[in-house]
């Protein structure tokens, strides 16, 4: 059969009788789509492929190991850069919280050394006016009118006060029955012989009790009747008052905003030349000298006053402002009488430290015998004012006194302190004691 096979085929194609038998190819698997040749399929893909229809479900295949750590390696990645970015944050966080409280910490202390307040209150200030600070002394500073009961019920406002701007109105409540310096003053002859003068910090800044402080102070001026009065310490408020009260006496501020010093000339006495303010260039709490030239019972006079830097910590600026006050004594005129008088806040080392006072210049309390009863002018066992958990004394206030060259026509005879009874407000007049100092006046 197969012989007879061939022939047939020969006879058919002569062309095919040489070529071998052809062997039958093996079967091809089917190529699936996407998959490059040579592609091995991981388990997972090869399961996924051979179930059947229906029937591949995530939960019914076992995981990629490939896969799963791949995606578990984003996973880590993203998590480390969220965490690091959430660090860099509350590191930024932190780092501006202690920029903010270093720079309150700061304003807490320029407020309080400007003011001469504790940090309490500076921080109360600034933190109720935005952490601003030209606003927390304002709000120090210039507290808001205050309106009389029958004007408030009336809806009315307070009037303001003569001088400079707006204040609390301290004379509002001023009669004709009160004591004042005129009354005081038409009641004792004048003693050409005789010359006084009283120098008092006056403690202005203390909101507490004002008015009845303020017409306190103005008691003693009427008591004692001196010829020069300096203030220290002194607000728009007490300005108000005094120039409305103290009607004998020319009332000369070294400023009008703020917080200042101001010198006071009995008119029936003491005859005013000329005035100047000489600034304290590097003062952090708006201090300078007030400097009047005056006439008194045919002698010519320089009077000074000043408030030197305040706080223990300004020891230095404090000592380059009294070298300015004590340079300013020696230059004037050898033919008048110079006085300076003031709170100095000098503590007895820092005089040493700058060296004794200028031969021509002296201290007029070491000058009368350093009497032990006009010592200590700032004296927290005595004075309750600041209700201070620290109990010192310190002679804050002092007079400097330099004659005359062509002879000695006024000589310092005597001195007291003053302030010294309380209130019926149940405080004294200032957390200072004021000076009296009186002088005899050569004819």
């Amino acid at each position: 059969m197969y012989f007879i096979a061939s022939f047939r085929l020969s006879s058919v194609n002569p062309m095919l009788t040489d070529r071998p038998a052809r062997t039958p190819a093996p079967e091809r698997q089917p190529r699936r789509a996407g998959l490059s040749p040579g592609f091995r399929p991981c388990r997972r893909a090869a399961m996924e492929a051979e179930a059947p229809e229906g029937r591949c479900g995530e939960d019914e295949l076992p995981p990629c190991p490939q896969v799963e750590e791949e995606e578990e390696e984003k996973k880590k990645e993203q998590e480390e850069e969220e965490e690091q970015q959430q660090q860099e944050e509350e590191e930024e966080e932190e780092a501006a919280a202690l920029h903010l409280a270093k720079r309150r910490k700061m304003l807490c202390s320029k407020f309080s050394a400007i003011t001469s307040s504790d940090a309490a209150v500076a921080r109360s200030f600034l933190a109720g006016n935005g952490w601003h600070m030209q606003r927390a002394l304002n709000a120090y500073f210039e507290p808001p009118l205050e309106v009389p009961p029958e004007k408030e019920a009336a809806g009315g406002v307070a009037p303001a006060c003569a001088g400079p701007g707006s204040c609390i109105d301290l004379t509002a409540d001023t009669t004709a029955g009160d004591a004042t310096t005129d009354s005081a003053d038409s009641r004792q002859p004048e003693d050409d012989s005789r010359f006084s003068l009283i120098t008092w910090n006056i403690d202005g800044l203390d909101l507490r009790n004002l008015k009845e402080r303020a017409r306190g102070i103005c008691s003693y001026l009427a008591l004692y009747n001196p010829d020069v009065v300096f203030l220290q310490e002194v607000v728009p408020p007490h300005l108000c008052l005094l120039q409305m009260r103290a009607g004998n006496y020319t009332v000369i501020p070294s400023n009008v905003d703020g917080y200042f010093t101001v010198i006071m000339l009995k008119k029936s006495r003491v005859k005013l030349r000329k005035q100047e303010i000489i600034p304290f260039p590097t003062t952090s709490m708006m201090r300078n000298l007030l400097v009047v030239h005056v006439s008194v019972s045919g002698n010519e006079l320089c009077l000074m006053t000043s408030h030197l830097e305040s706080t223990k910590n300004h020891s230095a600026e404090r000592i380059k402002q009294l070298q300015i006050v004590l340079n300013k004594m020696q230059e004037e005129s050898k033919s008048s009488t110079v006085i300076f008088g003031g709170d100095t806040n000098l503590r007895d080392s820092e005089v040493t430290k700058l060296g004794k006072l200028p031969g021509d210049i002296t201290d007029i309390w070491e000058f009368l015998g350093k009497p032990q009863h006009c010592r200590y002018t700032w004296d927290t066992h005595s004075n309750t004012n600041l209700d201070a958990g620290y109990k010192c004394k310190l002679r804050f206030d002092r007079i400097y006194f330099r004659p005359a060259a062509d002879g000695g026509h006024i000589i310092p005879r005597s001195m007291d302190l003053i302030g010294l009874e309380k209130l019926d407000c149940g405080r004294f007049p200032s957390d200072h004691w004021g000076l009296f100092c009186n002088f005899d006046v050569i004819l």
